[in-house]
């Protein structure tokens, strides 16, 4: 059977409450504007009801890289007026993915009872080769 992949982008659209392709207002979120501007992004874009929040990523031995991406991660919901209970969606990219499904009570921390809908992958590389785990989250403003 195929899919109207249309019906689906329009119903996207207007669950984060844009009314058109091209006539959402889109507001860019920077943690540190001048590395983000080099590279070509923005920390977070809102467009509509939903924020998106570009990788965060951490280094170094898994429980204290995850803490610190998850802290950085509060940080960006919490500019934006928002908790990890408004979070819908997390993608989360590991080179150990053993190593982050250890740590997994340090994420459960900060979702508690209201986790997301999630996918975790292994990768080989990160942006830079020190980095262990990058987070990008999905969060929707309540109406």
């Amino acid at each position: 059977m195929a899919v109207n992949r249309s019906v689906g982008v329009a119903a996207l659209l207007l669950l984060s409450g844009c009314t058109a392709v091209g006539t959402a207002p889109r507001s860019c979120f920077h943690r540190n504007e001048a590395a983000e501007v080099d590279v070509g992004y923005c920390q977070a874009v809102r467009i509509g009801n939903a924020l998106y929040i570009s990788g965060t990523a951490g280094q170094g031995p898994m429980p204290s890289a995850m803490r610190s991406v998850y802290d950085r991660l509060r940080q960006t919901l919490a500019a934006n007026g928002l908790t990890f209970a408004d979070v819908v969606k997390e993608n989360v990219y590991a080179t150990d993915l053993d190593a982050f499904i250890q740590a997994k009570d340090i994420r459960k921390e900060f979702y508690g009872q209201a986790p997301p809908a999630a996918t975790w992958v292994q990768v080989q590389r990160l942006y830079t080769p020190a980095l262990v785990v990058e987070v990008e989250l999905t969060a929707v403003y309540p109406r």
